[in-house]
């Protein structure tokens, strides 16, 4: 059984739901199964225990065989704890432990314009540096041609609304799934 990471940072819920949906995807793929973990706040007084996935390790990234990074825009870039759990990672790029895995990403942005583009392109440089295959969503996906919220061809999405109360609309389910599944089918062959 391949192990597919899926990586996320999530603050209100969405980026979370996103995950769970990439995660479904690659359960839908023989010999793929989904590890979902997290990274705690930056701030030391905002590590107590969580409900939901444990928190991921150096480990949990070298011995996956693909990799799905989520997080939430802040500005058009990834958040910081997310940035900070990667500044991190150092020691895996030395010994090239992620080269030639596949990799994708996904976001949730409050509004439409958000910067959901810029950021899935800022969470896919640091997977460049570690030589990971990076992957996005191709328009054979019909949901991304039709779309009227999230979903771009860089990654998964949703517009989650400024209250962040807005559900994941069917389009973007449909994709967040379809990414998983076409991370998970890569991940297989390669391995």
């Amino acid at each position: 059984m391949k192990e597919v990471l899926v990586l996320y940072y999530s603050v209100g819920g969405s980026v979370r739901e996103l995950a769970e949906l990439v995660a479904q995807g690659i359960e839908r793929v023989p010999g793929a199964a989904a590890r979902l973990r997290t990274v705690p706040r930056i701030d030391a007084s905002e590590r107590a225990a969580q409900a939901g996935p444990p928190y991921a390790e150096l480990p949990d990234l070298a011995a996956c065989a693909g990799l799905a990074l989520g997080s939430p825009t802040r500005f058009g870039n990834m958040a910081a704890p997310l940035k900070h759990f990667l500044d991190g990672t150092g020691e895996l790029w030395r010994r090239g432990a992620l080269t030639g895995k596949p990799a994708c990403v996904f976001t949730s942005s409050a509004t439409l314009h958000g910067g959901q583009e810029t950021t899935l392109v800022s969470m896919m440089l640091p997977l460049l540096h570690h030589g990971m295959l990076v992957m996005g969503i191709p328009y054979s996906e019909a949901q991304l041609d039709a779309t009227k919220s999230g979903g771009t061809p860089y990654g998964a999405s949703h517009v989650s609304g400024l209250a962040d109360d807005r559900p994941v609309s069917d389009a973007e389910r449909t994709l967040a799934i379809a990414q998983g599944k076409r991370l998970a089918e890569l991940a297989v062959r390669l391995a």
